[in-house]
C-alpha cells in the first residue's frame, strides 16, 4: 500500500485565476504545460481537440494508457471540434470572444489562413492575450521550418554541454525544451493579463519560441565563449564553474551526488575526507584552481566515497552539514520521505488504473491554494455542456438585443 496521500477531484474548487478562461488550440507538449499550470490555479480551460483523434499528446502513452494525457490535461475540459465547418468555426470564435487567454503552436501564419489571426481575434475579443508558441518564433528566417523540441535542443548548445567529453552530445530523456517554454508562457501570459486586468490595456500577442527560452537556461554560456574564444566542452557530471561537484559511486553500487560550490562547503569537505591539507594546497585551495584540477579531485573525492555504502555515505556527509544527496530511480523516489511527507506526488482517482500518481500543483499557495478539480478528459467530453453555454450565451444576447 502506498504511503502517498490520496486526492479526490473536488469540482466545486476554486483558485486565483477563477474566472479566467482559457482557449487552448495547441498540441502535445509546451502549450499543454502552459494551460495545466492555469488550469491547476482555477483556469476554465477548454481545450480545443479534432473529432476522431483529439490531440497528439494522446498517443504518448505507456501500456496503452494515456498517462502524459492524464498528467498534463488534468483540469482541463475537452471539445472535440471540427473547425473546418461552419459550425465548428463559429462555436470557436464564440468561445474566443468569452476568454482572456487564447494559446496556439500552429506553424506561423496557420490561424492567419483561417480568418483567425491577432488582427481578426482582437476584432471579436480586444482584450484578448494570444499565446503563440512555435519552435523558431513567429517571425525570423527559421519561422517557416518545423520546431520540434529535439531540434531545438540540438541547436541550442544544450546537447553539446550534455553528457562526457569522450562521448557524443547527449539529448534529455524527456521534452525539456517544451517543458521550459511552457513555464515561461504561463509567466507570461498572467504578466499581460495584468496588464489588461489591472491597467486597463488591451490584449497583445506573446511570440514564443521554444528555441528561446532553453537557450535562457543554459546561463553564461554565450558571455563565456566570447570571453573565452572557445565553446565550453561537455564534462559529464562535473561542472565548469564550481569544484568538487559530481556523482560518485558507492561499495554497494549505490551513488550520491555532492557538490561544494560555496568556499566554505569545499573546505568542510576537505576535513570531512581525512585532507584538511588540501584546504593549503595551491591546486585546491580556490575555486577556480580547484575547476582546473577537478580530474584529481574527484579521485580523491570518489576514493574515499567508494569505500561506505550509500547510506553510510549519506549519514557521514549530512552529519557535517555537506550538501549531499542520493542519486534516486523513479521506483525509489516514489516512496521516499521527502516526496512522501511533502506531498510531492500524489495518487489521483483513475477510471482506468484505480489511482494513478502524479506530481501535486507546483507551487503551493498559502491563501489561495490550486486544486484538483476533474480528472484528464475524454476526447470530446463535455461537447454537450461547451455547446450548452455556447446556445445560452447566444440566447442572451439575442434577448439584449430585443
Amino acid at each position: 500500500m502506498s504511503k502517498r496521500t490520496q486526492k479526490i477531484f473536488d469540482p466545486d474548487a476554486t483558485g486565483p485565476l477563477k474566472g479566467v478562461r482559457v482557449v487552448d488550440m495547441s498540441r502535445l507538449v509546451a502549450g499543454n504545460m502552459s494551460t495545466h499550470v492555469l488550469a491547476d490555479y482555477g483556469a476554465d480551460v477548454i481545450k480545443i481537440e479534432r473529432p476522431g483523434s483529439g490531440d497528439d499528446l494522446r498517443n504518448w502513452r505507456c501500456e496503452d494508457v494515456e498517462i502524459y494525457w492524464k498528467t498534463y490535461s488534468r483540469n482541463k475540459r475537452s471539445f472535440a471540434v471540427e473547425l473546418k465547418s461552419e459550425e465548428g468555426r463559429q462555436n470557436l470564435i464564440e468561445l474566443i470572444s468569452t476568454a482572456q487567454i487564447l494559446v496556439e503552436n500552429f506553424v506561423p501564419g496557420t490561424l492567419e489562413k483561417w480568418g483567425l489571426g491577432a488582427s481578426d481575434l482582437h476584432i471579436i475579443n480586444p482584450k484578448l492575450i494570444i499565446l503563440r508558441i512555435s519552435g523558431w518564433g513567429q517571425d525570423g528566417p527559421y519561422s517557416h521550418r518545423p520546431g520540434f523540441g529535439t531540434l531545438v535542443e540540438a541547436m541550442s548548445g544544450w546537447a553539446y554541454l550534455n553528457g562526457h567529453a569522450d562521448k557524443p552530445p547527449t539529448l534529455p530523456p524527456l521534452a525539456m525544451a517544451d517543458m521550459v517554454a511552457g513555464l515561461y508562457g504561463v509567466g507570461a501570459v498572467l504578466t499581460a493579463l495584468r496588464v489588461v486586468e489591472v491597467e486597463g490595456g488591451n490584449g497583445q500577442v506573446i511570440d514564443l519560441s521554444l528555441f528561446e527560452p532553453i537557450l535562457s537556461i543554459i546561463g553564461s554560456e554565450a558571455a563565456q565563449c566570447s570571453l573565452t574564444g572557445k565553446a565550453t566542452m561537455r564534462a559529464g557530471n562535473q561542472s565548469s564553474h564550481t569544484a568538487p561537484r559530481n556523482i560518485y559511486v558507492c561499495a554497494d553500487g549505490g551513488y550520491v551526488a555532492l557538490s561544494g560550490s560555496m568556499q566554505s562547503m569545499a573546505m568542510r569537505i576537505f576535513d570531512t575526507i581525512g585532507r584538511p591539507e588540501l584546504k593549503f594546497d595551491p591546486k585546491f585551495a580556490t575555486n577556480d584552481a580547484r575547476v582546473a584540477h577537478r580530474d584529481e579531485l574527484d579521485k580523491i573525492i570518489g576514493a574515499f566515497i567508494v569505500k561506505m555504502s550509500r547510506e553510510e555515505a549519506l549519514a557521514l556527509f549530512e552529519a557535517e552539514g555537506i550538501t549531499v544527496g542520493p542519486v534516486c530511480s523513479m521506483a525509489e523516489l516514489m516512496e521516499h520521505s521527502y516526496v512522501v511527507g511533502r506531498e510531492v506526488l500524489v495518487d489521483l482517482p483513475d477510471a482506468e488504473m484505480g489511482t494513478v500518481p502524479m506530481h501535486n500543483v507546483v507551487p503551493k499557495f498559502s491563501g489561495t491554494p490550486g486544486a484538483f478539480r476533474r480528472p484528464a478528459p475524454k476526447l470530446g467530453e463535455h461537447n454537450d455542456e461547451i455547446i450548452q453555454e455556447i446556445r445560452s450565451r447566444r440566447l442572451a444576447k439575442k434577448e439584449d438585443v430585443q
